[in-house]
């Protein structure tokens, strides 16, 4: 029985994804993990920590909370509008093995929210503004082999006028604290291909590929390699590169030769010509594993693996072509939070969050309003989800040359980062929904990108018409400027569904209505709400997406796809496709079936009801198929094709009513058909007695890790003697737990439509966990992992 909860496409590329996740997009033997053994102390009165004692080798810190990246500075409640901000201090002993001597010595800190200051044995090793890219700095000087060293990390992430964006209190979302992401601490021979955010070198560093050519009859794949030779002699240097495909080496170069003399660098460039490439794509997303290898006089000394993806994207005109086929980008805006652990999620649960824009329909995720995690960008190359990559903006721009220069900072940085992920369509090098941004400063970042990513394949992006290759506009500022893009340039729907039928001045005569009339129409809208306001949120997500279809742009991305937190709100921002715990809305139906049925989506029908008494009569039904049957009781109601009308015309799928008299309690069924076979169906029962809580994780295709600090939600579904879940229900719920294993909810538990979410945090599988639910009226469930 397919249920409210989560439908799990069976997608191919799934478990391609899966192994893939196994590689590093820039993996190399000699990078490894460094996020264990931190101890975490936050300044709170009248905590003071003494910047001298701390950095001292024999400071005591064993009263301060022993933690593990990813991690943030607070727990914060649900909903959240008085965030944590101040001064957070991280410090961790480390032991060199002896055999690093040698060596160049590398620490990555994915992310550190938001200033950042780090010391490593006593010496102030780097300072960094920004909270959403890497912070990147060699210790080689500095590190000790015979003693243990130490390295400390103060962050601050109070409101920042260098950074942006505009304080919290004014601010949308939230910005949560923290080293949020994974460390890597990296050790190099002196000959060694080099980190292109350490070398800050323009359109160079580390290993760049570029594909000026392909087809499905043959691919160029440009290599460039920036080697670097720290001895006090020259080296003879080959380097040689492997491009592997199911563990098959399908293309080898030639040893390219080459002298570097002492503290000498390099840029060697080759390409390899590729027939019959497998391209990637939204719908195949294939991908290759390229391994550099470097040689010092015949000897392997550096060898890294960069997973890429062969296409080519173009504009013609307006439109937009991904390997010489047009193509409608169908997308999605993404906030990257979870509730109570903010940005400090497990590399899992970013997977997990892909595969489910993925499984919703979506080929296309605009990152909002920052970078996200490099554990994502993975997941969307995997998946197939072309990204439009952002630098961090919203609603603010300061004139002062130290904010000006971390954007273009910020924004070499990004290209830097993520230029050999297959997924990056364009760079949105702009500072969202600003308007009192100069032309020459939007023209400079876009010349930026452009620098950083020469050739034919580099788009900007951004959110004022002139300055960048792509002009992004939210359906609500289109209907207020009647403005439907510029013709001459491509044009994408940042933002659509949810500010034009929420807002008093939107264009859409909000303004005449009453308040809670506004409110109940809007697309904001909980699932505790009720069936008959999320209906509106999806007939609100069906009109503004037939609508895009009339304008002139290539893609749309709906705002949003998870409910958020505001930074300056009391209440959370409810237009989610999916609730803050990723539980889907009926609107999430609505886009999955408007997805043809192929071998990466199966047919799909969705019985947008709970269908209890006070269920609306007029049943919607979401289905890709070509007819539905309705049954009620086993009795045939109706069977209907989908009809356009004036919201629907533009689509392939629009979703079928059925007009019921009268609610007869029972079981609705609902059957798709192709070419008069039934290919699928759904079935809604009438809830009702509750009787026990089912217990079930959010693996969506990705086992729960016990090494990774993986954050799952634990769903509390109350159900009747049939398995519906019973969506009055709205009590509160009690969990305990057995094993490495903990809770993040800092609040109580309550039922909403009848589940409860539960946030873990699994630390190890070294012994069994057990998880119990139970309610205050004697219900209970269990759920059991094995070691």
């Amino acid at each position: 029985m397919k249920t409210l909860f989560m439908r799990i496409f069976k997608i191919n590329f799934i478990i391609q994804f899966i192994f893939m996740m196994t590689l590093q997009q820039t993996f190399a033997a000699d990078k490894v993990n460094f996020n264990d053994n931190w101890k975490f102390q936050r300044e709170i009165s009248p905590v003071s920590i003494n910047e001298t004692e701390v950095l001292k080798a024999n400071f005591d810190d064993s009263k301060w909370e022993s933690v593990k990246l990813p991690h943030t500075t607070n727990i914060e409640p649900l909903p959240v509008n008085d965030q944590w901000q101040g001064i957070a201090w991280y410090r961790k002993q480390f032991q060199l093995d002896k055999t690093l001597t040698d060596k160049k010595i590398i620490i990555e800190l994915e992310a550190a929210m938001n200033y950042s200051q780090v010391w490593v044995n006593g010496q102030l090793i780097k300072e960094h503004q920004g909270g959403y890219l890497p912070v990147v700095f060699d210790i080689t000087s500095v590190a000790k082999f015979d003693a243990p060293n130490t390295i400390v990390v103060r962050l601050d992430n109070t409101d920042n006028e260098v950074t942006g964006p505009k304080p919290l209190k004014r601010l949308d979302f939230n910005m949560y604290g923290g080293l949020y992401r994974n460390a890597w601490l990296i050790s190099k021979n002196k000959v060694h291909i080099t980190h292109p955010i350490l070398e800050n070198k323009v359109a160079g560093g580390g290993i760049f590929v570029t594909y000026p050519e392909a087809s499905k009859e043959k691919a160029v794949v440009n290599i460039k390699t920036h080697i670097r030779n720290a001895n006090d002699r020259s080296s003879d240097v080959k380097v040689v590169h492997e491009l592997v495909r199911n563990n098959k080496v399908i293309k080898k170069s030639k040893a390219s030769k080459l002298t570097l003399a002492k503290g000498q660098d390099q840029t060697n460039e080759v390409s390899l010509e590729i027939k019959k490439p497998l391209l990637w794509s939204v719908d195949s997303p294939n991908l290759y594993k390229l391994v550099t290898k470097i040689y010092d006089k015949n000897q392997l000394v550096d060898q890294e693996e960069t997973t890429i993806g062969i296409r080519r994207m173009e504009f013609k005109g307006t439109k937009f072509f991904m390997n010489g086929e047009e193509q409608f980008m169908r997308g999605v805006n993404r906030h990257q939070e979870y509730p109570y652990v903010g940005y400090a999620l497990s590399d899992n649960a970013q997977v997990r969050d892909a595969i489910k824009i993925k499984n919703a329909g979506f080929d296309f995720v605009r990152l909002s309003h920052y970078p996200h995690s490099p554990s994502f960008m993975h997941a969307c190359d995997s998946l197939g989800l072309v990204v439009l990559d952002a630098i961090l903006g919203w609603q603010y721009y300061n004139e002062t040359e130290a904010f000006r220069n971390q954007m273009f900072n910020a924004s070499r940085d990004l290209v830097r980062r993520d230029r050999n992920h297959a997924c990056v369509m364009a760079w949105e090098v702009s500072l969202n929904e600003t308007k009192n941004m100069p032309l020459e400063f939007r023209e400079k970042l876009s010349a930026i990108a452009h620098e950083e990513y020469p050739g034919d394949q580099c788009f900007t992006a951004g959110w004022m018409a002139e300055g960048w290759d792509i002009f992004l506009q939210a359906r609500q500022h289109k209907i207020m400027h009647k403005d439907t893009g510029i013709t001459e340039k491509p044009y994408a729907v940042s933002e659509y569904g949810d500010w034009e039928y929420y807002s008093n001045n939107a264009g859409l005569n909000q303004d005449k209505m009453p308040k809670s009339e506004r409110y109940e129409t809007s697309s904001r809208q909980a699932r505790a709400f009720g069936e008959a306001r999320l209906l509106n949120q999806a007939y609100n997500v069906q009109e503004a997406f037939n609508d895009n279809k009339t304008t002139s742009a290539f893609a749309d991305s709906y705002w949003v796809m998870y409910d958020y937190t505001r930074g300056y709100h009391k209440d959370l921002e409810l237009s989610g496709l999916m609730d803050i715990y990723r539980i889907p809305k009926f609107a999430y139906y609505f886009y999955q079936s408007q997805r043809p049925v192929s071998e990466q989506y199966p047919a799909m029908v969705k019985l947008a009801t709970y269908w209890q008494e006070d269920s609306p009569l007029d049943l919607k039904v979401y289905s890709n198929c070509e007819e539905v049957a309705l049954y009620l009781n086993d009795q045939l109601i109706e069977t209907k094709k989908p009809t356009k009308d004036k919201i629907s015309e533009h689509l392939e799928f629009p979703p079928i009513t059925f007009n019921l008299k009268q609610f007869t309690a029972g079981t609705l069924k609902a059957v798709g058909k192709i070419n008069g076979k039934v290919v699928t169906e759904d079935m809604v029962r009438t809830p009702g007695k509750a009787v026990k809580i089912e217990v079930a994780l959010d693996k969506s295709g990705v086992e729960v890790s016990g090494n990774q600090n993986d954050i799952v939600f634990v769903y509390l579904k109350v159900v009747d003697a049939n398995g519906t879940v019973v969506e009055k229900f709205n009590e509160k719920m009690d969990v305990q737990l057995t094993g490495d294993i903990e809770l993040m909810n800092n609040q109580e538990i309550k039922a909403e439509a009848g589940i409860g979410t539960a946030v873990i945090r699994v630390n190890s599988l070294d012994k069994n966990i057990d998880i119990k639910a139970t309610s205050k009226n004697g219900l209970e469930g269990t759920l059991q992992l094995l070691k």
